[in-house]
């Protein structure tokens, strides 16, 4: 008989959607319904979300895509992440005084890269218009949506901040002098106008559907939303979380040249499946490293709240997270030893730093030729301006997050997608447009001689990470979860889980989970806590009590905190789908 769950694990034949908001699920579903497939679906997903959660994204973030088209050559990834500017210097940064990119404001905006992520995809692998996929985002932003507490909540953590110095964004976020009512009806009509502007420059194109496409591409990258980016940025300080107000070095040059590209992803072979993911420019690879060094372990004798689990897999993560951090960066400006870090010689060697103890240090290993380097920054002073900064590892705002959605059709076509981004709390509306700037670049180091240093044209290390695994190399499983250096984590326990124990795609997502945050974060104030595991409380007195006497420094999360994962598989003709249930916001549909 099959374990209690929260919910169903969701079957089919037709399609299935899973994401982290039920309205964004639906929108894909209704797309899929109205005979466009699963890349027309993702779309109008992908662009939902901006609305209905814009504590977790927005129109002007990061969207990093992986894709399998079904008949394709293969899985592919479409980079939807913006870079650097090209005034965004480490003398720029210097000239200021300031040693620690703020995570909010507009001194970390990079180009925004999520609308020619989706823009990209839709021309090239979907069927439908934009406009078609557009119309639930629409919708919601124009006739308003049920707006989430957790919304709310994030709205309330930065009213303040609001209300002092950002007052485009307390036009929008405040209604009436103060954050709206959880669930009641929510517009966000200046962001309703930018879709329909956009819509109608693909209308006023004529011709294909793909010069329509192209043409509210140019709309974006060269015409009236980059002119309103570029005036803001130019025009306005904006209280940070330095304490002071700065503009920003994004320029409409700088969106001009810079489009979404496409490249293959980075693999790796593991128990029969082959696991897809972006390349070193984002953490993806932390997730086959993992996979690299557990290959050694029999995780299969094990169980779920085993205490040795618990224990093999964080020590695993401390290793390839600790090579991250020394060797990760964008593989177009420095050199990325990816086929060292995925050897098997190589985690042999590593794998014997796993002790029956848990380990304190943070330590990268050694690849001849490269000097490894970790940056440990001093905490900064926390001022008023630093409401909103960062990334959560689990709920709770004001904090930015993240979302994810899987979508897999009836022909075989998946999506795997981690927009992020553009948060309501990172950077001021910009008044003519209704959305925000994404502050990625919090995630460079203003440092000399790092992999993940800062240069003009570069890409952030991001953590954005979906992940898509093959069977017999064809496309069989998408999956993923928003919590910034923790999505590696959450996403690997519920990848293992359902590999090596046995549970269906919910009971694997329902599972107490645990996260680590032994090494620096990737979000200001970049701090790390040596030895630190978060656990979920469902988890028994006596794994506690064992993982404790390990040496491992225990701090108890709430029964349903860690993650919100969602995923998707075909599986032969039967599709299925699963989303996470804490939060009570993810949900999977199907037919």
């Amino acid at each position: 008989m099959a374990a209690f769950t929260t919910r169903p694990e969701i079957l089919g034949t037709f399609g299935v959607v899973a994401s982290t908001h039920w309205l964004a699920t639906a929108s894909g579903m209704a797309i899929l319904e109205a005979g466009g497939n699963a890349f027309d679906a993702a779309c109008a997903t992908g662009f939902a979300l901006q609305v209905v959660e814009p504590h977790m994204c927005g129109l002007g973030g990061d969207a990093p895509i992986i894709l399998a088209a079904a008949g394709g050559d293969g899985p592919e990834v479409i980079c939807g992440q913006g870079p650097a500017p090209a005034a965004a210097t480490l003398e720029a940064y210097r000239a200021l005084g300031i040693d620690l990119i703020p995570g909010n404001g507009l001194l970390a905006a990079v180009v925004p890269g999520a609308f020619d992520a989706w823009l990209l995809m839709l021309e090239r692998y979907g069927t439908m218009t934009l406009g078609d996929v557009l119309a639930p985002a629409i919708g919601f932003a124009r006739d308003g949506h049920p707006i989430h507490p957790r919304v709310v909540d994030t709205i309330a953590g930065v009213q303040p901040l609001f209300e002092n110095a950002w007052p485009t964004s307390a036009a929008v976020y405040l209604p009436g002098g103060r954050p709206p009512r959880p669930e009641s009806l929510f517009r966000n009509p200046v962001l309703a106008e930018t879709y329909l502007r956009l819509v109608a420059e693909e209308t006023a194109a004529g011709g294909p559907r793909e010069a329509g496409i192209a043409a509210a591409r140019r709309a974006f990258y060269g015409g009236f939303v980059t002119e309103a980016v570029d005036r803001f940025c130019r025009e306005t300080e904006v209280l940070d979380a330095t304490g002071e107000r700065h503009r920003g070095f994004l320029t409409a040059d700088d969106m001009a040249r810079w489009r979404a590209t496409i490249e293959a992803p980075v693999t790796y072979d593991y128990h029969g499946l082959t696991v897809c993911k972006t390349g070193p420019w984002g953490q993806g690879p932390v997730f086959l490293q993992q996979l690299a060094l557990l290959k050694g372990f029999d995780l299969s004798g094990m169980s779920a709240g085993d205490p040795e689990f618990v224990h093999t897999v964080v020590e695993c993560s401390k290793l390839a997270y600790a090579d991250r951090e020394a060797y990760y960066g964008d593989p177009d400006f420095v050199e990325v030893p990816l086929a060292t870090l995925l050897s098997d010689a190589y985690n042999d060697a590593r794998r014997a730093r796993v002790g029956e103890e848990a380990s304190l240090e943070l330590v990268p290993g050694a690849v001849p030729g490269f000097e490894p380097r970790i940056v440990r920054p001093a905490p900064p002073a926390i001022t008023a301006g630093a409401l909103g900064v960062g990334e959560p590892t689990v709920a709770g705002p004001p904090a930015g997050d993240t979302v994810h959605f899987d979508i897999v059709d009836r022909h075989g076509n998946f999506v795997s997608a981690t927009p992020s981004g553009g948060w309501l709390q990172s950077s001021p509306v910009i008044p003519e447009l209704g959305f925000c700037l994404p502050t990625r670049a919090q995630m460079f180091w203003i440092e000399d001689g790092v992999p993940s240093s800062l240069a003009p044209g570069k890409r952030p290390r991001t953590t954005l990470t979906p992940s898509l695994a093959l069977r017999d190399g064809k496309p069989f499983m998408a999956f993923g979860t928003p919590g910034g250096d923790q999505q590696d984590q959450w996403s690997l326990h519920f990848f293992l889980r359902h590999l090596h124990f046995g549970m269906n795609l919910q009971e694997a997502i329902d599972a107490p989970s645990f996260h680590s945050e032994h090494f620096p974060s990737s979000f200001y104030p970049r701090q790390a806590n040596p030895g630190r595991l978060v656990m979920e409380g469902r988890f028994s007195s006596a794994t506690l009590a064992e993982l404790e006497r390990r040496g491992h420094k225990i701090e108890l999360a709430d029964d349903w905190s860690e993650g919100r994962m969602t995923a998707a598989v075909k599986d032969g003709e039967i599709l299925r789908a699963a989303a996470n249930a804490r939060q009570m916001q993810n949900y999977a549909i199907g037919r």
